[in-house]
């Protein structure tokens, strides 16, 4: 692990000089590229640092150990410098932990209502709603791509676009069967009724990096069905997009201009099949993506949402948190924290052994 560290501190140290070198800087894509990667390295040198000067004050202690006169004091400080000195070389194997190179992305995430009929679409409207106050909460942007909704403000399904620095890092976790236990609006005499919704998220992939042959695709206009007013009904701005080769179809209505429909279909179409590609290519790849706390298949239940008891559960890590509103409010960052800490976890353990 020290030869690892000594690379990386020796490759901050080259990208700190090359901001001083004018082809750098008078390059804003070079310049980009050296900053990002400044950002990436700098809490591993930093945590190099203060470890090197926790084992240094280790390593004095021990030495005190063996004065008659000050061996009392280094027993009394041995404690406190060894538990800094494990604290901080855990802190380094966890941030040399090979990083998802997905996580910088935008990401598409897809929501559908499962078992439990007209209760089920007013659940996956509910998890809309919440995944929308999350992403405003971390400063991303979300934009509907299609929805699908019932007469009494339910989603049958809906597709919409996360984008903004880490979106994937955040979101990742969240794919598979969400389960709620609760009395339905459409019940009268107060019954709890069990229903679910599934959740699908996958990172945006660029046009660089998964091309579609345009005669493999199947382009068909129509007329807008939701709310718009005139303008919407009178245009064949909807955009339904058919995948040939593999049958994927892609709808999107949600802007009055075709273009945009079309830029937006584009993008959920090639993110469902550059996942798809990589499962097919590397199964091994597509474990590792859906990361250690969860298989990322839709039939898995991964969260119960219990609103009689005001609790939340991911049955993954087992972690239970009794304020529901607040959850159902966005606010999902002790969740997600505790899943993206238990994948670390593993990949640590995993490393180790």
């Amino acid at each position: 692990m020290l030869e690892k560290l000594r690379e990386v501190a020796t490759r901050y140290d080259a990208l700190q000089s090359q901001l001083s070198d004018p082809s750098v800087y008078g390059s804003p894509d070079r310049l980009r590229v050296v900053n990002q990667e400044l950002k990436e390295l700098t809490p591993v040198v930093e945590a190099f640092s203060a470890w090197e000067q926790a084992d240094c004050r280790l390593r004095e202690t021990e030495d005190l150990l063996s004065d008659p006169e000050l061996r009392a004091m280094a027993q009394e400080e041995m404690p406190d410098a060894k538990a800094e000195a494990e604290r901080l070389e855990q802190e380094l194997k966890r941030l040399l932990l090979p990083r998802d190179p997905e996580d910088g992305r935008n990401v598409v995430v897809e929501i559908r209502g499962g078992v439990g009929g007209e209760e089920s679409a007013l659940f996956a409207a509910s998890l809309f709603r919440m995944y929308g106050m999350y992403a405003e909460r971390k400063g991303f942007s979300v934009d509907v791509v299609s929805e699908n909704r019932t007469e009494l403000g339910g989603v049958k399904e809906i597709s919409f676009l996360v984008e903004g620095d880490g979106a994937w890092s955040r979101f990742k976790f969240e794919s598979g069967v969400h389960r709620v236990q609760r009395v339905p609006e459409t019940e009268s005499a107060g019954r709890i009724h069990t229903s679910a919704a599934t959740v699908a998220v996958l990172p945006e992939a660029q046009e660089v990096e998964f091309t579609i042959a345009p005669g493999d695709l199947k382009i068909d206009t129509y007329r807008s069905s939701g709310a718009g007013g005139q303008h919407i009904n009178k245009t064949e701005s909807a955009i339904r997009i058919t995948h040939l080769p593999t049958g994927t179809v892609v709808e999107c209505q949600e802007e009055r201009s075709q273009f945009k429909n079309k830029d937006k279909a584009m993008k959920v179409l090639r993110s469902r099949l550059y996942e798809a590609e990589l499962a097919k290519q590397d199964a091994a790849q597509a474990a590792r993506r859906r990361s250690q706390v969860g298989s990322g298949d839709r039939s898995e239940r991964i969260r119960t949402y219990n609103f009689p008891q005001g609790r939340v559960t991911d049955h993954r890590i087992g972690l239970t948190l009794y304020k529901i509103d607040a959850v159902m409010d966005g606010d999902l960052d002790e969740l997600i924290d505790a899943l993206i800490a238990a994948d670390t976890a593993e990949k640590l353990r995993k490393q180790e052994k």
